[in-house]
């Protein structure tokens, strides 16, 4: 089956591998919508003679950017909300058990003081997220005045509206009680700040160590050498064909060494690119032994992830399915949108009598790390094995 982009370079090599027929995996129909393809991984060949694909590839002795600190007002995850409600009903129903002449009267509080705080506390977070740019420019002196300035102004407005909508009768409340709300906005505006911080300076080495093990298993010794050698084997007899190993290989490196910060993402479709080459640079040394499935929803592509998130699982599959089995082994690769998700599937299998080396899951925990620096709570990443298939499932919100 011809690969699914015309125009490619190394196209013409696939017509002498395996069809998608002989994969035991490749039973299940693709849904509507899908662009299928089932052909050895050399299809994703380079977009042009001295390109990339990606633009100029900058000299490899560029070291990347130390990543910054991420900005302690960037709270716009589900988790951080959560997080959030926990802590400030949490804190309203410790405080009010004190007060309390009993369970009712606790409800009743309860209820009355979260139609307060609820309020309040979104308008904060939501003011928050819409201008972290500009409030991670101020001072750190600024930044706390803001937040404690602004969650004593949420709290008194949320009681001021609360106020206003009940009777007549029900007004007659001083302005101790008022200040007393916008004491205790600011003060749980300034301990839910203090953590945003902490979160903020934890991200930074935690990402710095998931950068170095990525780099790490993005340029391993053994994976250029073989790389080099393979392209200098096809110069004389197939210079093309070289320099698309060679584009290919360049492709990697810059993706690799590409400044990067905590926060920083890419596309799930660009993660699929950097997939197709370096399989493509892998399908010179297994040949038909590494069969590939791609089964792709385009609506799928728009998908955040942790750059250089999809290339340590493809290479997982390869080290700990293909190449340890003598017959060689099939790997799918599939993506599709579910309830504004998008869900990444890789599946590889597994010969029944492996004789590779069994890993330590480095790979696989920097990638769950990252994706959890990136979406928080809202991604899920689960990896198991089922008989002789070895499954890894991503799901991550769409834009």
């Amino acid at each position: 089956m011809p690969p699914e982009r015309a125009g490619v370079p190394g196209a013409e090599r696939d017509a002498r591998h395996v069809t998608a027929s002989s994969s035991p995996l490749s039973s299940a129909a693709p849904e509507r919508g899908w662009r299928s393809t089932a052909s050895p991984a050399g299809g994703a060949g380079a977009s042009g003679p001295g390109t990339t694909g990606f633009g100029t590839v900058p000299a490899f002795d560029e070291p990347p950017s130390a990543p910054r600190e991420a900005s302690a007002f960037d709270v716009c995850h589900a988790g951080v909300v959560l997080r959030a409600m926990l802590f400030v009903h949490g804190v309203v129903g410790l405080g009010l058990a004190f007060a309390a002449e009993g369970l009712a009267a606790w409800w009743r509080g309860f209820a009355t003081a979260s139609t307060v705080a609820l309020p309040a506390l979104l308008v904060w977070l939501s003011t928050a997220c819409l201008a972290q740019r500009t409030l991670a420019r101020l001072r750190i002196g600024w930044q706390w005045t803001v937040a404690l300035g602004w969650g004593a102004a949420c709290a008194a407005g949320s009681w001021s509206l609360w106020t206003v909508l009940q009777p007549p009768e029900a007004r007659g409340v001083g302005a101790q009680v008022a200040l007393a709300v916008a004491g205790a906005g600011a003060a749980m505006a300034g301990a839910f700040f203090h953590w945003l911080r902490q979160r903020a300076r934890l991200q930074l080495p935690a990402a710095t160590v998931a950068r170095l093990a990525e780099l790490q298993s993005r340029i391993r010794p053994h994976f250029l050498f073989n790389t080099l050698n393979t392209a200098i084997a096809l110069v004389r007899i197939d210079p093309s064909r070289a320099e698309t190993v060679l584009e290919d290989l360049a492709a990697l490196f810059r993706a690799a060494l590409a400044e990067s910060e905590p926060q920083a993402s890419a596309t799930l479709g660009e993660e699929i690119e950097l997939a197709r080459r370096y399989l493509a640079i892998e399908q010179l040394r297994f040949g038909d032994r590494l069969l590939v499935h791609w089964e792709l929803d385009p609506t799928a592509d728009s998908a955040r992830l942790p750059p250089l998130l999809l290339q340590p699982l493809v290479e997982n599959a390869v080290k700990h399915g293909v190449e340890p089995a003598a017959e060689g082994g099939v790997l799918r690769v599939r993506t599709r949108t579910r309830r504004g998700q998008a869900e990444l599937l890789v599946s590889n299998s597994v010969a029944p009598q492996s004789a590779s080396t069994p890993g330590h899951g480095i790979a696989l925990r920097n990638v769950q790390e990252r994706l959890h620096l990136l979406h928080d709570v809202a991604a899920d990443f689960r990896a198991r094995r089922d008989g002789d298939v070895y499954r890894v499932r991503i799901v991550v919100p769409l834009p």
